[in-house]
C-alpha cells in the first residue's frame, strides 16, 4: 500500500487530495485499487506537507488546529500549532466491519428503540447500559446470527459497533448477554404499543386487515422433564417430527410490519390459538374494525360463530378444507362464472350469513400446475429408477419408496404403487385423482362474513396471507432463529423476542426498498454495505507521540449507488487524535 496524491486547481488554487492505495496485479498489468481516503494536504512554503485538522491531545482533551510536516522539515517560529510526522512509519491496523452496523444502528434509532428501551431497562449498579446491551444483541442477530458465545469470542472484535455505540467488549461478555436476556420479557406488552405508533408515523400503516399464521421451530435435544417446559411434540412445519419444538404465532399486517407475536407450546394444535389471540390484540390495541385474515387451518366452526356473535361481530376471511368444497360442488355448479378483472373469475354462494366465493385465477392455474408437473415427474422418474434396481429387498425398497413419496409430496398422491411380498415394485398413474386435482388447480374457496365487499377485494386480501408467510421465512432464514442454544423457558423465548427486534429493523428498510429501490431485499443492502470497513491509521510523530486516524473506507461505487437510492448519506470522518503511545506490557 502506498500514497496517492490527485491535484484539482478551482479558481487559481491548486488542491491536493491523498489516497491510500494498493497496488494488484489485474490481466498482467498494474492497477491501484483506493483503499482509504485521506483528504486534502495542500503544498505550503515550497515542498512541505501540510493538513490543517482537528487533532485531540490525549493527555490533556484539549482539540486544536495542527499542522503535519514531514520529518525532514523544520518547524518555523510562525507554525506554533504543528507537529512533524514520519510518513515512511505510517501503519494500517484494527480493520473492522463498519458499514452494515452504522445502517443497523441507524434503523434501531429511527425505531426510537434506543430511547424505549432505555428508559424500560436502565443501567445496572455496574453501570451496564442494557439497552446498548440490547442493541448488540439484536444487531448481530440481524447481520451475522449466532450463539452468544460466538458473539463474545469472534464476532464483536471484528465490528465498529464498539466506535458507534461508545462501548467495550464488556457489553459482549457472556454473563452480561444473559442477564440482558432476562430481562427483555417484561417489556414485551409495551413494545407491541410503541411499535404500532412507530409503523403509523413511519410509514402511514393501517390495522383494519391482519394476517394471522403460525410456525414452529424444533430443538434437537432431548425431551424437557419439567412438564412446564414448552418444548413438546407436535406437527412439525420443518418436516421434523422426531424434534421436540415450540409454535410461534404471529400477526402482520399486508406490508408484513408485526403487531404481535406469541409462544405456545410445541403441542398446541393451530385451531386452539385462534380466540386467545384474538383477546390479546382487542386487549392491546382496542376493539376497532378489523378483517382477520387466515389460512384454513387455523379456525374452527365453533371460533368462527363466536367471531359472528360478537359485538361488534369480529369480521374474517379465510380458506377452506377440500372436504367443504365437495360438499358445495353441486350448488356451485349451478352459478356462472362472473369476471371480476382480467386474471381473475369468482362464483358467490351466500349461505348462513356468509359468503362462499369461489375464485379462479389463470395465473395460479399455470403456477400451480407446472408446480405439480414437474414434481410428478420427478417421482415417476424415480419410482423408474427403483423398479429396476436388481434383486432389493422388500424393507429396503420399501424404505426408498416412502422417501421419495416424501420429497414428492402431494404429488406421490396421483400415482398408485404396489410392492410384492418378492420385492417387486409396480406402478400406475390414477388419472381419476389427476383429473380431480387439475379441475381444482389454481381454485381457492373463501370464506368470510363480509357480505358486502367485493370478490375481488377479498381475493386480493387473501393473496397478502404470502406475506407473513415471508415473515416466517426471514426469521428462519436470514435471522437463523435456529439452533436455539438457550435450556431454560424464559430465554428461549427471549431469544425469539430478539429475533423479533432483528426482523422489524429488517421489515422497515424493506419498506424503504419499496419506495426509494424496488427489488433490493434488506440481505443484499447489508452484504453490501458489509465491504465499508473501519480502521486505524497511525502515523508516528518525531517528538515520540503518534497521530491517530481512525477511518472508514470509501464506499465502492454500487455501494454509492445503494446509499444515493436510499438517500442516505455517511457521517464525517472522526477527528484525529494526538497521543503518546503507550508501551506493550512485557508480561501479557
Amino acid at each position: 500500500m502506498h500514497l496517492k496524491c490527485r491535484v484539482r486547481r478551482k479558481d487559481g488554487k491548486e488542491h491536493r487530495t491523498w489516497s491510500i492505495v494498493e497496488s494488484r496485479r489485474v490481466g498482467g498489468r498494474v492497477v491501484h485499487q483506493h483503499v482509504l481516503y485521506l483528504g486534502e494536504v495542500s503544498d505550503r512554503q515550497r515542498a512541505s506537507w501540510e493538513k490543517a485538522v482537528s487533532v485531540v491531545d490525549e493527555n490533556n482533551g484539549v482539540a486544536r488546529q495542527m499542522e503535519l510536516l514531514p520529518e525532514d522539515r523544520e518547524i518555523s517560529e510562525s507554525e506554533v500549532d504543528a507537529v512533524r510526522v514520519r510518513l515512511s512509519a505510517m501503519s494500517l491496523e484494527r480493520p473492522r466491519q463498519w458499514g452494515a452496523c452504522w445502517l443497523a444502528d441507524m434503523l434501531w434509532r429511527q425505531l426510537h428503540l434506543d430511547g424505549f428501551f432505555g428508559d424500560k431497562l436502565g443501567n445496572s449498579r455496574e453501570g451496564t447500559d442494557w439497552e446498548k446491551v440490547l442493541r448488540v444483541l439484536v444487531i448481530y442477530r440481524l447481520l451475522s446470527p449466532g450463539s452468544e458465545w460466538r458473539l463474545h469470542r469472534q464476532w464483536f472484535g471484528t465490528t465498529a459497533l464498539p466506535d458507534l455505540l461508545g462501548v467495550d467488549e464488556r457489553v459482549a461478555q457472556p454473563a452480561t448477554l444473559y442477564r440482558c436476556l432476562d430481562l427483555l420479557l417484561a417489556c414485551k406488552e409495551a413494545l407491541f404499543s410503541h411499535l404500532r405508533e412507530r409503523w403509523r408515523d413511519l410509514f402511514a400503516a393501517r390495522y383494519e386487515i391482519l394476517l394471522y399464521d403460525l410456525t414452529s421451530t424444533y430443538f434437537e435435544c432431548d425431551v424437557p422433564e419439567d412438564e412446564n417446559d414448552p418444548r413438546r411434540f407436535g406437527y412439525s412445519r420443518d418436516r421434523r417430527s422426531d424434534c421436540v419444538q415450540v409454535v410461534v404465532a404471529l400477526v402482520v399486517t399486508p406490508e408484513g410490519l408485526p403487531l404481535a407475536y406469541e409462544m405456545l407450546p410445541g403441542n398446541t394444535a393451530d385451531k386452539t390459538t385462534l380466540l386467545s389471540m384474538l383477546e390479546l390484540v382487542q386487549k392491546r390495541h382496542g376493539q376497532a374494525h378489523r378483517i382477520w385474515v387466515m389460512d384454513r387451518g387455523v379456525p374452527t366452526e365453533a371460533a368462527l360463530e363466536q367471531m359472528r356473535a360478537g359485538i361488534p361481530p369480529v369480521h374474517y376471511l379465510v380458506g377452506t378444507p377440500k372436504g367443504r368444497l365437495n360438499r358445495m360442488e353441486a350448488a356451485l355448479s349451478e352459478r356462472p362464472w362472473v369476471e371480476v378483472r382480467g386474471e381473475l373469475r369468482v362464483k358467490c354462494v351466500p349461505e348462513d350469513g356468509e359468503v362462499y366465493v369461489f375464485t379462479e385465477s389463470p395465473a395460479r392455474v399455470n403456477k400451480e400446475r407446472s408446480m405439480r408437473k414437474r414434481a410428478l415427474k420427478k417421482y415417476w422418474k424415480r419410482l423408474g429408477e427403483l423398479s429396476r434396481l436388481k434383486a432389493p429387498g422388500r424393507d429396503e425398497l420399501l424404505l426408498k419408496l416412502g422417501k421419495a413419496a416424501g420429497e414428492a409430496g402431494a404429488a406421490a398422491r396421483l400415482i398408485d404403487t404396489v410392492v410384492s411380498p418378492e420385492g417387486v415394485l409396480t406402478y400406475r398413474l390414477n388419472r381419476e385423482k389427476v383429473r380431480i386435482v387439475r379441475r381444482r388447480e389454481g381454485r381457492y374457496l373463501l370464506r368470510t362474513n363480509l357480505t358486502d365487499y367485493e370478490p375481488d377485494a377479498l381475493w386480493k386480501y387473501y393473496m397478502q396471507l404470502v406475506f407473513v408467510e415471508e415473515a416466517f421465512r426471514t426469521l428462519k432464514g436470514d435471522l437463523a432463529i435456529r439452533p436455539v442454544y438457550h435450556q431454560k423457558s424464559d430465554r428461549i423465548e427471549s431469544h425469539l423476542f430478539v429475533a423479533f427486534l432483528a426482523y422489524c429493523l429488517s421489515i422497515t428498510l424493506r419498506q424503504q426498498l419499496r419506495g426509494l429501490a424496488g427489488g433490493i431485499m434488506p440481505r443484499a443492502v447489508f452484504e453490501k454495505l458489509a465491504t465499508v470497513q473501519m480502521l486505524d491509521v497511525r502515523v508516528p510523530t518525531t517528538d515520540g507521540r503518534e497521530l491517530l486516524l481512525i477511518r472508514r473506507t470509501e464506499p465502492a461505487s454500487d455501494v454509492t449507488l445503494v446509499l444515493q437510492r436510499l438517500r442516505l448519506e455517511l457521517p464525517v470522518q472522526p477527528p484525529p487524535r494526538i497521543r503518546t503511545p503507550v508501551p506493550p506490557n512485557p508480561a501479557l
